[in-house]
């Protein structure tokens, strides 16, 4: 069974359901509906106003392939190939859509960002929760008109974001921090590194001295007295 459901599904399903004999089956397996929703097609429940698109005339379906499944209700309606190719729409950029019902938990998944991921900055909040940026500072500078009853919430348990999404953003966030200052030692000028060092002065006390002769007290008396001194 492909995959590829056929162009404008449920407009396909009322012209098969309104110009065929095809079971609801049959049906929902070619236009990848539930059979309950072809069976509200067909009792006028589901579709009202939906104008039928008849799938042979767009070329997604042959006359020859309708004509097998109306006689057997076990065969299974294929999608004929595109004959153009349809250039794949790529997603547009801005900000995140947000389901109304999710939308007044956004302030909740805020606080927590904030809180457990302080180096995520508002352009990565506002991606990841789908809101604006004065609703982010308001919640960060406490002036929220709902505060005091604001509870931290993870947004990828509240269904705002996905893990991948909250994984990649903190990833990016720590790349761009700036890496912290290192401490350098402070250089000494060159004057300083290349000047000689001054070297001891010699000790001139390590000559041996002379041994002083012991003092004549008779010759000292004698030139004072002329004389010895007397006994």
């Amino acid at each position: 069974m492909s995959n590829a459901a056929p162009l404008m599904p449920k407009a396909t399903a009322v012209w098969l359901v309104e110009n065929t004999s095809l079971t609801f089956d049959q049906i929902a397996d070619f236009c990848k509906l539930h059979p309950l929703e072809v069976k509200g097609i067909a009792d006028g429940e589901v579709a009202q106003g939906i104008k039928g698109l008849d799938p042979i005339t767009t070329n997604q379906l042959s006359r020859d392939q309708l004509d097998k499944a109306q006689a057997d209700p076990e065969y299974r309606l294929q999608l004929a190939d595109a004959r153009h190719s349809v250039p794949e729409a790529k997603p547009k950029k801005g900000p995140r859509y947000t389901p109304v019902s999710k939308r007044q938990d956004r302030p909740n998944a805020i606080l927590w960002l904030v809180r457990n991921h302080a180096e995520l900055k508002d352009a990565a909040i506002m991606r990841l929760v789908g809101t604006t940026k004065s609703t982010i500072q308001s919640v960060r500078e406490r002036t929220h008109w709902n505060s005091p009853h604001l509870q931290p919430m993870d947004p990828v348990t509240l269904g705002l974001c996905s893990q991948i999404d909250l994984d990649l953003e903190v990833q990016r966030a720590a790349k761009e921090k700036p890496a912290p200052a290192q401490e350098h030692a402070t250089l000494l000028p060159a004057s300083e590194t290349t000047q000689p060092k001054p070297q001891p002065e010699a000790d001139t006390s390590s000559e041996p001295k002379k041994r002083e002769a012991p003092i004549d007290v008779d010759s000292v008396f004698a030139k004072l007295g002329g004389g010895k001194r007397s006994e």
